[in-house]
C-alpha cells in the first residue's frame, strides 16, 4: 500500500505558494525494542519492512518479497473461532471473489495464505498516498472540482466492476482509496468486511463510522445502494473538506445521517448549487428505497458539474509527487528507492557472519591444531578445513570447537594436575556461557574468537554490543576478554599448563585486569543498550560510547599500574578499538535500523 509519512506539509497547486503552516501532523511513534524486527519474515518469502498500523480488520505491513524481489502490502487478519473450529475454509472462499477483481481501479490481490492462526492478503504495493493523506496535505483539505471527478470516475469504475460480479466494498473511505505517482485511483481492501465476517468477527460486516449507512449500522441487510452512501460522504468530504457525518460512535453517526447535513454544499462550493447538491443529497438519504440506486447513475448525474477528468488525473499525480519530493528528509532507509542490503539481499548478512567466523575459527583453530597433530601436517589441513566447514553451516559452533581445542591442547601439550584443573574450568566456563548466550546469537562466536586472534582482549567487545542485547552483551564481552587473555598466555607458553597458570595467578592479581574486564562488560552492555533504541544514528551513538568506554578504561588501567600516575593508554589496544569501531559503525549503516518506525496510527488492533 502507499507509504505514509510522519507530518504534512500544505501542497502547491500549479503556482500556488508552499505554505510552511502543517495542516494535520501524524507523529510516527519512537520504535521500540521488539516492535517490527527487519528480520521478520512471514509466510517464508516475505519479509516485514514496516507496519503501518491497522485497517478495516487487520494489521497492515509493507513488505518485501524476497522471491520475486518486489514489495508487496500484506494484510494479516487473526482467523477467530466459530463453536470451536477455525473459519479459514470460509475465509478463503470469500479471498477467492477478492482476487477475482482483476480491475486498472482496483488494488490487486496475489494470493492468500492462512497458518493456522492468521490469514494473510498479499496485495499489490501502491507508490504514492491515499486519499485521507492527500487531503491532509492541500490547503483547506479539498480536492478541485476536476480532481474530485477524476477520483470520483475512478472509484466508479471500481465499484460498478465489483458489484456486477456480486461484490461490495462495505468499508469505503478516504483511506482505502490509493493515489500513485501517475495519478491513477486504485480502491483497496476489497472485499474485506465479508472476508472478516468469514474468519469469525460477529459484525464485522460493519465498516467505518461517519461513512457507514443507517442500515449498515444497525446490521440491517445492505445492497449496493451501501457503497452509493459512502462514496458520496468521501465526494462530499472531498468537496468541503469536512466528513458531515463523523461523530464518536455509530449511534451518533446515525443520528447526523438522518437529520442530514447541517451545513449547505453550496456554503462550500457556490458553483454546485442546486443540481450538484441534490444529486449528492439523494445519494446520502437515510432511508435506503430513496437513495440513488447505483454509482454509476451517481457519477453520470454529478461529473458533467465537475469538470475534465483528464485535469484532474494530471493534477492528482502532480500532487503526489510533489509530496514525495517536499519531504526528503523523512524517509529512512527502508524506503522505495533505497531499501537495506540486508533488504535487497536477505542471504547477504549471514553469508559474512558465515565467512567471518570461519576465518576466524581458522586463524584461532590453527596453532591449537599445530599442538595437538605434531608433525602431521595432512591431520592438520584435514581437521582445519572440517572445523572451518562446521563453523560455517552454524556458526556458534565455531567457539565451542576453538574451546575444546583449547582445552585439548592445555591437557595433552604437558599433562598434569595444573593443566586438568585449567582446561576443566575453562570449559566449564566457556560452555556456561555458549549455553546462555553463544548458541543464540550467530555473531556470539566472532565476539569471543575476535580476541584471540587480535592483540587486544578487548576487542570482541564492541562486536557484543552490535549483535546481542545488554545482558548477553556484556557476558560475552567478559567471556571475550578472558579467553582472549587465557589463549595468549597459553599460545606464548607452548600450550604447557604450568607456565600459563603461573602467568594467569600473575594477571588475576593484577586489579587492573579486572578493571579491563569490567571495561569489556560495560562496552558491549552500553552499545547494545543505546542501539536497541532501534535508529541508525542510535546504532552509531552506541558503539561510540562503546569506544569511549574502552578508551576510558585503558586510561584508568594504566593509572593503577603506575601507582596513580596519569599515563596514556596503551596506543595498539586503542588503535585497534577505533578502527573495528569504523567497520561496525559501517556494517550498522549497512544493516539499517532495527526496527522500523510506525507510519500512520500507531495502533494494533490485534495483540500480539
Amino acid at each position: 500500500m502507499a507509504p505514509q509519512t510522519h507530518g504534512s506539509t500544505q501542497l502547491k497547486r500549479r503556482g500556488e505558494a508552499v505554505s510552511d503552516t502543517p495542516t494535520i501532523v501524524r507523529p510516527g511513534a519512537a520504535p521500540k525494542p521488539g516492535d517490527t524486527p527487519p528480520d521478520e519474515v512471514l509466510l517464508g518469502r516475505y519479509r516485514v519492512l514496516a507496519r503501518r498500523g491497522t485497517g478495516g480488520f487487520g494489521t497492515v505491513c509493507t513488505c518485501w518479497d524476497t522471491r520475486l524481489q518486489r514489495r508487496v502490502a500484506i494484510k494479516r487478519m487473526p482467523l477467530l473461532s466459530q463453536n470451536g473450529t477455525t473459519t479459514a475454509e470460509e475465509a478463503l472462499a470469500e479471498a477467492r471473489t477478492a482476487c477475482m477483481l482483476a480491475h486498472p481501479n482496483i488494488v490487486t490481490v496475489f494470493d492468500f495464505e492462512t497458518d493456522g492462526s492468521y490469514a494473510y492478503l498479499v496485495m499489490e504495493y501502491v507508490d504514492g498516498l491515499n486519499l485521507a493523506e492527500l487531503l491532509a496535505r492541500v490547503e483547506g483539505g479539498r480536492l478541485t472540482y476536476e480532481e474530485c471527478a477524476h477520483m470520483l470516475q475512478s472509484v466508479t469504475r471500481a465499484l460498478s466492476f465489483a458489484h456486477e460480479n456480486r461484490v461490495l466494498h462495505l468499508d469505503i473511505k478516504p483511506t482505502n482509496i490509493m493515489i500513485d505517482r501517475q495519478g491513477v485511483v486504485k480502491l483497496a481492501d476489497f472485499g474485506m468486511a465479508a472476508l472478516a465476517s468469514a474468519a469469525g468477527y460477529g459484525g464485522a460486516r460493519g465498516g467505518t463510522v461517519g461513512y457507514m449507512p443507517p442500515e449498515q449500522i444497525e446490521g440491517l441487510l445492505v445492497d449496493e445502494r451501501a457503497d452509493v452512501f459512502s462514496l458520496a460522504v468521501v465526494v462530499w468530504q472531498s468537496l468541503t473538506g469536512s466528513d458531515p457525518f463523523l461523530a464518536p460512535s455509530a449511534a451518533a453517526s446515525r443520528d447526523k445521517i438522518q437529520k442530514g447535513p447541517t451545513r449547505a454544499l453550496s456554503k462550500d462550493c457556490p458553483e454546485l448549487a442546486g443540481e450538484p447538491e441534490r444529486v449528492l443529497l439523494s445519494a446520502l438519504a437515510p432511508v435506503t428505497s430513496e437513495r440513488t440506486t447505483s454509482v454509476r447513475q451517481l457519477a453520470g448525474e454529478l461529473l458533467a458539474f465537475l469538470g475534465p477528468t483528464e485535469n484532474g488525473a494530471a493534477s492528482l499525480s502532480s500532487l503526489v509527487e510533489q509530496s514525495e519530493q517536499d519531504e526528503p528528509a523523512e524517509r529512512t532507509s527502508w524506503e522505495v528507492r533505497h531499501l537495506p542490503l540486508n533488504v535487497r539481499y536477505p542471504w547477504l548478512a549471514s553469508a559474512l557472519v558465515r565467512a567471518l567466523t570461519a576465518l576466524l575459527v581458522l586463524l584461532a583453530a590453527h596453532p591449537l591444531l599445530s599442538a595437538l597433530a605434531g608433525e602431521s601436517p595432512q591431520a592438520m589441513v584435514v581437521a582445519l578445513l572440517v572445523i572451518c566447514g562446521a563453523s560455517a553451516l552454524w556458526p556458534p559452533l565455531g567457539s565451542a570447537l576453538v574451546g575444546a581445542l583449547l582445552c585439548g591442547a592445555l591437557l595433552m601439550t604437558t599433562p598434569t594436575v595444573a593443566s586438568f584443573l585449567l582446561a576443566a574450568l575453562s570449559a566449564l566456563g566457556l560452555g556456561g556461557w555458549w549455553v546462555f548466550a553463544g548458541r543464540r546469537e550467530h555473531l556470539a562466536s566472532a565476539a569471543v574468537l575476535l580476541p584471540c586472534c587480535l592483540a587486544s582482549p578487548l576487542t570482541g567487545a564492541g562486536l557484543a554490543g552490535f549483535a546481542l542485547d545488554p545482558a548477553p552483551a556484556a557476558l560475552t564481552g567478559v567471556v571475550g576478554y578472558l579467553m582472549g587473555s587465557l589463549f595468549h598466555l597459553t599460545s606464548a607458553a607452548d600450550f604447557a599448563a604450568s607456565p600459563t597458570v603461573a602467568a594467569l595467578l600473575v594477571s588475576w592479581g593484577r586489579p587492573s585486569f579486572w578493571l579491563m574486564a569490567a571495561g569489556a562488560a560495560a562496552c558491549a552492555a552500553v552499545s547494545s543498550a543505546v542501539a536497541l533504541r532501534g535508529s541508525m544514528a542510535a546504532g552509531v551513538t552506541g558503539q561510540s560510547l562503546g569506544l569511549m568506554c574502552i578508551i576510558l578504561f585503558e586510561v584508568l588501567a594504566a593509572r593503577m599500574e603506575n601507582s596513580g600516575i596519569w599515563m596514556p593508554p596503551d596506543g595498539e589496544s586503542v588503535a585497534l578499538a577505533v578502527i573495528l569501531f569504523v567497520f561496525l559503525c559501517i556494517a550498522t549503516v549497512l544493516r539499517g535500523p532495527l526496527f522500523e518506525e510506525r507510519e500512520g496510527e500507531d495502533i494494533n488492533e490485534f495483540p500480539q
